[in-house]
């Protein structure tokens, strides 16, 4: 593979799972669908034949049972990743995630370590209704204990399931259902990528744009029509972590551009848009030219109709509509 070479971002996590299953024994797949079908998104595809049923394990649906015997065996020495057919699932395996995996290794005195990676699609796939639409980055980038990830391309998501399954703590890896099957560009040898760090998608001097997961393709695209039609320089950063936030970048991009503006799919009441003012608040309020913004979804549960669907949903013209009045363009 060379660097123009495409890949789609669900292979990119099965190589993962697959390079990290073969450098390590301890390292194992375990959730419902994962083997005879492949994955329910395909994103397994090949594992078990490669690896047999004993690290490619079918569960019954029962996301607290399977959540809970994967916390069980990290903290018995293996690297379990745990696959939740969504995020939206993942509500009934919160008790181990948040108050066993998380919490171990602070109420141990640091004795019991947890090496395990809870991951699945989260967000808004699109036609699903209110309970399978739900962005739950903030939930779980509010808990201690917690490294929480959502990235975008293929060379992200690979780089960064591959340090998730060698961290010795929890991981929280956000996928997003939409982006399995879009191609990006990847490196022949992808190197483990921190957790910790966020990525400058595009330079710009006017207004800063944070995202992550699906809202960073967004923000590609409105920060591509504020150049065109309106002469306006967006900095475009993709988050990536989610907890820990990559401070440093978004403030020294505010001190440079002046302006924030956080977009994701997630609602607006405490969500990563009000972590991010509130560090720019803090670092760089004298920096500051116009009110930060928080572009969100609808505070509402998310429609099943496509048009009341498409209308809560951030979308790039209101998004560039909102950027213009905070530049003085409107």
């Amino acid at each position: 593979m060379s660097d123009t070479t495409k890949m789609q971002v669900r292979l990119a996590i099965r190589d993962a799972l697959a390079e990290e299953m073969r450098r390590d024994q301890a390292v194992f797949l375990m959730g419902e669908e994962v083997g005879l079908y492949k994955g329910a998104y395909k994103v397994s595809q090949g594992l078990l034949d490669e690896f047999g049923e004993q690290r490619v394990i079918d569960t019954p649906i029962t996301e607290y049972g399977f959540a809970g015997i994967g916390v069980g065996a990290a903290l018995a020495g293996l690297r379990p990743v745990v696959e939740f057919m969504t995020f939206n699932f993942a509500m009934q395996a919160i008790d181990h995630i948040v108050n066993s995996a998380a919490k171990t290794l602070y109420m141990s005195g640091g004795a019991l370590h947890c090496p395990i990676v809870f991951r699945g699609p989260n967000g808004v796939p699109r036609g699903v209704a209110a309970q399978h639409s739900q962005c739950f980055a903030s939930w779980y980038a509010h808990v201690p204990g917690l490294k929480v990830v959502a990235p975008y391309t293929s060379t992200e998501t690979k780089g960064l399931l591959k340090a998730a399954i060698r961290d010795d703590n929890p991981v929280v890896f956000l996928e997003h259902e939409v982006l399995y099957g879009l191609e990006f560009g990847m490196h022949e040898d992808t190197e483990l990528m921190p957790l910790d760090r966020a990525i400058i998608m595009r330079e710009g001097i006017d207004v800063t744009i944070t995202a992550f997961s699906i809202s960073v393709m967004h923000a590609l695209e409105v920060a591509e029509i504020l150049h065109e039609n309106h002469g306006i320089s967006a900095e475009v950063i993709n988050l990536i972590s989610l907890r820990p936030i990559d401070k440093n970048t978004i403030v020294n991009s505010v001190k440079k551009t002046g302006r924030i503006v956080n977009i994701e799919e997630g609602w607006s009441s405490c969500g990563i848009g009000s972590e991010i003012i509130s560090i720019v608040t803090d670092g760089a309020f004298d920096y500051l030219d116009a009110e930060p913004l928080r572009i969100t979804s609808a505070d509402v549960p998310m429609p099943y109709s496509k048009k009341l669907e498409d209308l809560a949903l951030p979308n790039a013209d209101a998004i560039v509509d909102r950027i213009l009045r905070m530049c003085g363009r409107r």
